[in-house]
């Protein structure tokens, strides 16, 4: 017997799409900004916890460490715990870890929160794109990604020029009590409108692919580390940087072989098959670069050689936000349109680039 859809559903429908679009963007930013967000407030932390350059920086690289390595075993734990209490899970996390960094009272208990924090938050970005596809029928999706990727490029820079007026104007720790009435909003709607996909059986204990958690982890953490304290321990002249290079080499080597080789693999690397899903990673990698490599820069440079304060270095990323915020929804509804995406996707990056080079200069 055919279920006649009326008028009431498809409205009541549409309104759930419009509550779950919301709350995966607003989670999604809540993981982004905060990864930028700190680095107008270094300089006070460091004033105020009695930390070194070398201590304040862990701040910024247990986030990244837990980041890289929970991010990959996002579609495997939400197919184990259901996608919807996942997610739900992974906000609590990252709100609680929130109140935890404001009331820290050494740079070491900062550190760790921020890890925990860390692996809350990593979820929340992957987990909210795929949310969001599933909500939306395909025709409407590129609009759909749009909005979401609206969030996630201006996350980057609405971080510093946040972070900045919270610190001029209150202290450090309100850095992060700015999660908590977000995080509470979000877990909310997530438990109400959120539903999770029906999977196939969740895996026993003996089928989980341990050893493949042990090598991501010893990669992806050593490399974290490799790259944020290389410069400042001259490299490979410092033992324990050569040590986790041929960790993370080693990390890598084996990860690769074992999820190409064991029956239940934590990441399934059988989907690079797929050409467009390689060029789209590799696009991504190096977008990250520019992305986040100038979100960071940017403030440490303009406060600590330029003497200006948190909030004007924040301020000179706010451009870029707005620009971003203006082209998303026109590029979604040209995707709609059917205009190839691999002449956009160029035009993109050549304008990227060329803009970058420019402020180099």
């Amino acid at each position: 017997m055919t279920k006649v859809v009326g008028e009431d559903d498809l409205v009541e429908y549409g309104f759930r799409r419009i509550i779950i679009t919301i709350t995966a963007v607003l989670c999604a930013l809540l993981e982004i900004v905060d990864t930028t967000i700190v680095n107008v407030a270094l300089t006070n932390m460091r004033g105020s916890l009695g930390a070194t350059l070398n201590d304040v920086a862990w701040v910024i690289t247990a986030y990244a460490i837990a980041n890289v390595i929970v991010i990959p075993m996002t579609s495997w734990l939400s197919q184990q715990f259901g996608r919807r209490n996942y997610f739900a899970v992974s906000i609590i996390i990252f709100t609680t870890a929130s109140f935890l960094c404001g009331n820290a009272t050494n740079i070491w208990e900062l550190v760790v929160f921020r890890f925990i924090q860390g692996l809350g938050g990593g979820a929340l970005l992957v987990t909210a794109q795929t949310i969001i596809t599933e909500s939306y029928p395909v025709a409407k999706r590129g609009m759909a990604q749009a909005i979401y990727g609206m969030g996630v490029i201006v996350g980057p820079t609405l971080g510093p020029p946040l972070g900045g007026y919270l610190v001029d104007h209150f202290s450090w720790p309100y850095i992060f009590y700015i999660n908590i009435p977000i995080g509470i909003i979000a877990t909310l709607l997530t438990l109400t409108f959120v539903k999770s996909p029906k999977y196939g059986e969740k895996l026993k204990a003996n089928q989980v692919d341990w050893w493949g958690i042990v090598f991501l982890a010893s990669f992806v953490g050593s490399l974290q580390f490799v790259l944020e304290h290389g410069q400042q321990e001259d490299w490979f002249n410092d033992d324990l940087i050569l040590f986790l290079s041929i960790v993370s080499v080693v990390g890598l080597l084996l990860f690769v072989w074992r999820e190409l080789t064991y029956k239940h693999p934590i990441v399934n690397l059988s989907v690079l098959k797929d050409g467009n899903l390689r060029i789209g990673i590799v696009m991504c990698f190096i977008l990250g670069f520019g992305l986040y490599g100038s979100t960071l820069i940017i403030p440490i440079y303009t406060q600590s050689i330029l003497g200006w304060t948190a909030t004007d270095a924040g301020l000179l990323l706010i451009p870029g936000s707005i620009t971003t915020a203006f082209m998303m929804p026109i590029v979604g509804n040209l995707i709609q349109k059917g205009v190839p995406q691999g002449y956009m996707v160029g035009v993109g990056f050549l304008i990227f680039f060329f803009f970058t080079f420019g402020c180099l200069k």
